[in-house]
């Protein structure tokens, strides 16, 4: 196992640092003055929404389909496959993503008459993507040997896979939104919104979000060829749901279309009209479906789904969404429940194996992190990769070995280091060390020579510092600085949490935190307030970054403000609060003393607790009735999360 130059590890506490959004006045004038709520003109604002229509979040706001190049290409090579009663067959990916996608997929055609069925590689034999072994996997299919082959979640570099479909008379069409090579595949149509010369708006769908734009399109076409009215065909907008988890579970940016993508699946759920597998998910996660938001999809559906790709066959999870019958849908999802509580055991077992490794060779870190172990799980790595990104804040590669001679590495990085373009420009300074790559800016996977490994670090973080010109990076939390009076109150609370809010439904995304691959649980600290001589605690001028939640309390509504607070550990255990930071104000510091902290370790593999700083939220509930305009609740429970900085 090793890591990159040249820091110290005792030098590596990751505080984070706050920043305030810079607003625009402007924008949320302009807002405003189109009947939105002030407070909402303003957060938008900061946010990039420059225009009414950016905030609508109904069907007819939603970009049309036939801006994506080749979509009407594509959607007339399937409506001709159809009605030639010809074999198709979905080639998907082995994540949540792939699996609604094709879920999405397999739906929307069969409900247009076409005889479909899938595949998706097996992540321990075959790997990623449509690879040549795929399609001999793919001739060799139970239902036939197809006639077209349908990607979803991935083909955009399957440039050999292409060639092998061809080479055995198989037409292929590549749906994807993974960013291009210099070489495409030779398919007969390419459906991606990230290829050079599209002009589709949105650069931020995700895989499913990208075959149901095909699917509208092909419906388009059976319109168009009089095979249904105008107005007639499938009703696709009951596959929202499987829409909207793929999208959160991806954790792509929700832009305008993609919230309202997110929007229109959520109101499904909350409705109860969602497919009898999300239901099942929604029952064993413990979740309630009527209540449905971005953190359920994020933190405890996609998970689930993701642990049968990781560890055994994404067509477990792939049935589950497919399926309309109840009880195997509910015995699907256990199994699937099974799967991630198997994850997490291995996941944390594979993190502290690297947390201990590496302080244990007391190794030097510089602008990256690269971790290997030749017995680690293959399909965990990504979440390692993820964990010590969040603790580093560097980009970060987690390796295990696959065949004879290779590793398959999984990285995550950070809004400064663009994954992809760095993994390309390692594989051109030092030709026949990689052998395939692909991913995002935030997230990559590749396969790499291992008798190169110790080449590629070297590669690797030298191309980091020149692409960025930096070795050391800082995590930013952004806060839209103070609430304005008046506005602390379950009406405002209940607007935000409704979804009118931009990012209401990504708080696992826009983080991309680890927890939202992993659903489990950060070590905690819990604590109480003491109340200094009875008066109630003031949280408006030391609260670093509050969301309101509006909550239901026996028939009566209470807020939720989530306060993060960060603090260190002094080496008496006391929280220790940054000097010169907003954190150390006088306020923060009296509040920081007003609470009592107890050690809480909820990793059932250590005794003590390992964080070296904190960084967290504080639960104030407050009743409705009491939350007037001046924002002094007082604090009845709350709970502070480690989330940085483990030693």
């Amino acid at each position: 196992m090793a890591a990159c130059q040249p820091q110290r590890m005792e030098q590596l506490v990751v505080i984070p640092k706050l920043s305030t959004r810079p607003a625009n006045f402007e924008a949320a004038r302009i807002l405003e003055a189109a009947g939105i709520h002030p407070l909402l003109s303003r957060l938008w604002a900061a946010r990039g929404v420059c225009h009414p229509s950016e905030t609508k979040l109904v069907w007819s706001a939603m970009i049309p389909p036939g801006q994506l190049t080749h979509v009407q290409v594509a959607a007339a090579l399937l409506a001709d496959a159809i009605q030639a009663g010809k074999r198709l067959l979905i080639v998907a990916d082995y994540d949540c993503d792939g699996a609604t996608a094709c879920a999405v997929g397999l739906r929307a055609l069969r409900s247009m008459g076409a005889v479909v069925d899938f595949l998706v590689p097996n992540r321990f034999e075959t790997g990623y993507g449509l690879s040549p072994a795929v399609v001999d996997l793919a001739v060799q299919h139970h239902a036939g040997r197809p006639d077209l082959l349908i990607t979803v979640d991935n083909g955009i570099a399957s440039v050999d896979g292409v060639e092998a479909a061809n080479a055995a008379g198989i037409d292929v069409l590549i749906t994807d939104h993974h960013l291009p090579g210099e070489v495409l595949p030779r398919a007969l149509a390419i459906v991606n919104p990230n290829q050079a010369g599209c002009g589709f708006p949105s650069k931020n769908l995700a895989g499913v979000g990208v075959i149901f734009y095909l699917m509208l399109a092909l419906r388009a076409e059976f319109r168009q060829r009089g095979v249904y009215p105008a107005d007639g065909g499938p009703r696709l907008d009951q596959l929202a749901d499987l829409v909207a988890l793929g999208t959160v579970a991806d954790v792509v940016k929700l832009d305008a279309n993609n919230r309202l993508l997110v929007t229109q699946g959520l109101q499904k759920m909350r409705s109860g009209r969602m497919q009898a597998g999300l239901r099942a998910l929604f029952a064993v996660a413990g979740r309630e479906p009527r209540l449905a938001s971005g953190f359920d999809l994020g933190f405890a559906l996609g998970p689930r789904i993701n642990a049968a790709g990781r560890l055994a066959d994404m067509s477990i999870g792939i049935n589950c969404l497919t399926t309309d019958d109840e009880a195997l849908a509910l015995q699907l999802a256990r199994e699937l429940d099974s799967m991630n509580q198997q994850r997490r055991g291995i996941e944390a077992t594979m993190r502290e194996e690297a947390l201990a490794a590496m302080e244990a060779a007391s190794p030097t870190i510089g602008a990256t992190v690269c971790v290997y172990h030749p017995e680690w799980h293959q399909g965990v790595v990504g979440l390692v990769a993820s964990r010590l990104k969040e603790t580093y804040w560097r980009p970060t590669l987690a390796f295990a070995r696959s065949d004879a001679g290779e590793l398959r590495g999984s990285g995550r990085s950070i809004p400064d280091v663009h994954l992809r373009d760095v993994l390309d420009l390692v594989s051109k300074r030092y030709p026949g060390i990689i052998l395939k790559f692909g991913g995002h800016a935030m997230a990559a996977g590749l396969t790499l020579r291992e008798d190169a490994y110790e080449v590629f670090l070297e590669g690797f973080d030298a191309a980091v510092k020149e692409l960025c010109g930096r070795a050391s990076f800082d995590p930013i939390i952004e806060t839209d600085g103070s609430l304005e009076s008046g506005y602390a109150n379950a009406d405002v609370a209940g607007l935000l949490l409704q979804g009118y809010f931009p990012c209401s439904s990504a708080t696992t995304a826009e983080r991309k935190t680890p927890e939202a691959e992993s659903g489990a649980r950060t070590p905690t600290l819990r604590c109480h307030l003491v109340q200094p001589r009875g008066r109630p605690a003031r949280i408006h001028r030391c609260g670093l970054s509050a969301g309101p939640e509006c909550l239901e309390w026996h028939g009566d509504r209470a807020i939720d403000h989530r306060v993060r607070l960060r603090a260190g550990i002094a080496p008496d255990g006391s929280p220790r609060l940054p000097p010169g930071s907003v954190a150390s104000s006088r306020p923060a510091r009296a509040m920081a003393k007003a609470i009592t902290w107890v050690p809480v370790n909820d990793s059932p593999s250590t005794s003590t607790p390992t964080s070296a700083a904190l960084m967290g939220s504080i639960t104030v509930k407050t009743p409705a009735r009491e939350a007037g305009t001046d924002f002094r609740p007082v604090i009845h429970s709350h709970t502070v999360q480690t989330l940085a900085a483990k030693a």
